[in-house]
C-alpha cells in the first residue's frame, strides 16, 4: 500500500495548490511516481500540476448510462477500458480525476468508481496524493478512508479554523482509519496568534505550520500558470516544503 496523504478544508483555503506542491516536493525528493487523486467534482488539480485532463471518471460512467458501450463488449469491461483510458500519465506523477455527473445528481457513484479504480491501482505508487472537495462530504462519503495523514488546510479566518476543526471531528466520529490528523494554515499574514493555537491544542490537532501570502503564488494563480512550475526558492514552496518535510520525516 502507498503511504498516503488526503487535504481537506473549506474552499479559498488554497489546498489544491498545496497538494499540487506536495506532489512536487515528493518529486523533488525522488519519492515517485505519485498518484494524484483529484476527488473534488469541481476538478481543477490538473491546471495546478500543468497538465490535460482527457477525462474522468464520471465522464465514463455517463457515456455508459447512455448506452455507449461497443457491441460485443459488457459494461464491467468497458468501464475498465474507460477507467484506465482516464488514467493522465506523467514524469514522477499519474493523475486521476473523479469528476461529476452531468447536471444535477448525486456524486455517489462517481465517488464509488473511484474508490474501485484506487483499490486497483494503490499498489502500483508508494505515494498517494488526494485532493478532496471543499467542506466535509468527502469524509461523510468515505472517499478519505485509510489514510496516514489527513492534512486539513486552513487560511487565516476564524470560518477556516471553524471548519478544520469540524472536519477534525467528523473524521474522528466516522472512524475511517487516518492514522494522523494535521493542520496547516496557508496564507497567512503572520503566524497564528496563541488564542489561535490554544482552540488548536484544546481539539487536540497537530499543527504542523503556516504558509504566508505570497505574491508570487498569487501571480502565477492570476495568470493561469501550473504552480507546481514556481521556483524552488519562492517563499511559499519554500514554506511548504518545510512542513513536508515534517510530515514525511
Amino acid at each position: 500500500m502507498p503511504f498516503s496523504i488526503a487535504l481537506a478544508g473549506k474552499g479559498g483555503t488554497g489546498k489544491t495548490t498545496m497538494a499540487g506542491l506536495l506532489v512536487k516536493y515528493l518529486m523533488n525528493a525522488n519519492k515517485t511516481p505519485v498518484l494524484a487523486v483529484d476527488a473534488d467534482a469541481n476538478a481543477n488539480l490538473n491546471e495546478v500540476l500543468g497538465v490535460p485532463l482527457s477525462g474522468t471518471l464520471g465522464d465514463a460512467r455517463e457515456e455508459m448510462k447512455k448506452g455507449k458501450v461497443p457491441e460485443g463488449m459488457t459494461k464491467d469491461i468497458f468501464m475498465d477500458m474507460r477507467m484506465q483510458q482516464s488514467i493522465v500519465e506523467h514524469d514522477g506523477f499519474d493523475l486521476v480525476v473523479m469528476g461529476q455527473p452531468e447536471g444535477a445528481g448525486c456524486y455517489c457513484a462517481a465517488n464509488s468508481l473511484l474508490t474501485r479504480f484506487m483499490d486497483q491501482l494503490t499498489d502500483n505508487y508508494p505515494y498517494l496524493v488526494m485532493d478532496n472537495e471543499a467542506g466535509m462530504e468527502h469524509i461523510s462519503r468515505l472517499t478519505t478512508r485509510n489514510v496516514d495523514i489527513l492534512l486539513i488546510v486552513a487560511d487565516a479566518s476564524r470560518r477556516g479554523l471553524q471548519a478544520a476543526l469540524r472536519i477534525n471531528e467528523l473524521a474522528k466520529n466516522l472512524h475511517i482509519g487516518v492514522a494522523r490528523t494535521c493542520l496547516m494554515i496557508n496564507q497567512a499574514k503572520g503566524p497564528p496568534p496563541e488564542a489561535v493555537m490554544d482552540i488548536i491544542r484544546k481539539a487536540e490537532l497537530e499543527f504542523v505550520g503556516t504558509v504566508l501570502e505570497d505574491d508570487t503564488l498569487y501571480e502565477y494563480d492570476l495568470n493561469g500558470q501550473p504552480t507546481i512550475a514556481m521556483p524552488l526558492d519562492t517563499p511559499a514552496v519554500k514554506a511548504a516544503f518545510a512542513i513536508f518535510d515534517n510530515l514525511l520525516s
